[in-house]
């Protein structure tokens, strides 16, 4: 068995709550797991000094009740319009070396990039065929929830850059503003596709 060469993982689907649509999941093997979540104890604390307070999926010490706990702090404040924001398809859709791009900025360690680049590339084993990852990440592994975050950090930094007040919770995202107007221009700066 090469380590240095992670297995695909297995596709899972699990029914979302809207109607018909489902969840894609890659559970990877015994051995890719216990060296993901390596890779995750020796990262995290190195990622948590850069996460944004106004993050609170898959973070330590924080979670769901935190997030609430802020939108009630945002709208006991006056903030009490609402920019509700899913990315769709977001785990599906990240660009792989965007990703290794942002990972390289902190991780000096060639070969723990290398590795990260491996597992994003390992392929998906669904109905005994394999498939090609080079778009997304595999959702379901205990790296995904880590390399999410570093992802959709940008996000939070380019929020904060912008003066927003936002409550970020995995790939949902909700930004609090205290008029309707302002809201409204908020809503149509983030629907402006890039030219």
């Amino acid at each position: 068995m090469d380590i240095a060469k992670p297995n695909p993982v297995r596709r899972v689907e699990i029914p979302k709550e809207t109607k018909g649509d489902f969840r894609k999941l890659g559970v990877p093997t015994v051995v890719d797991r216990v060296i993901q979540q390596a890779i995750t104890q020796v990262l995290s604390p190195l990622y948590e000094e850069q996460f944004s307070e106004n993050s609170f999926g898959f973070r330590p010490k924080r979670g769901a009740h935190n997030a609430l706990k802020q939108c009630q702090q945002n709208v006991d404040e006056g903030y009490i319009y609402v920019v509700d924001m899913d990315l769709e398809k977001f785990f599906d859709t990240v660009c792989q070396s965007k990703l290794i791009e942002i990972l390289s900025r902190t991780i000096k360690d060639g070969r723990v990039i290398s590795l990260i680049h491996k597992y994003l590339n390992a392929g998906v084993i669904r109905n005994g065929v394999i498939e090609k990852t080079e778009v997304g990440m595999p959702q379901g592994g205990p790296l995904s929830p880590l390399l999410s975050n570093i992802m959709l950090n940008e996000l939070d930094k380019e929020l904060e850059r912008r003066g927003h007040r936002f409550v970020r919770y995995a790939d949902d995202c909700m930004i609090f503003a205290k008029s309707r107007k302002s809201a409204e221009r908020t809503l149509e700066k983030i629907e402006r596709k890039p030219k």
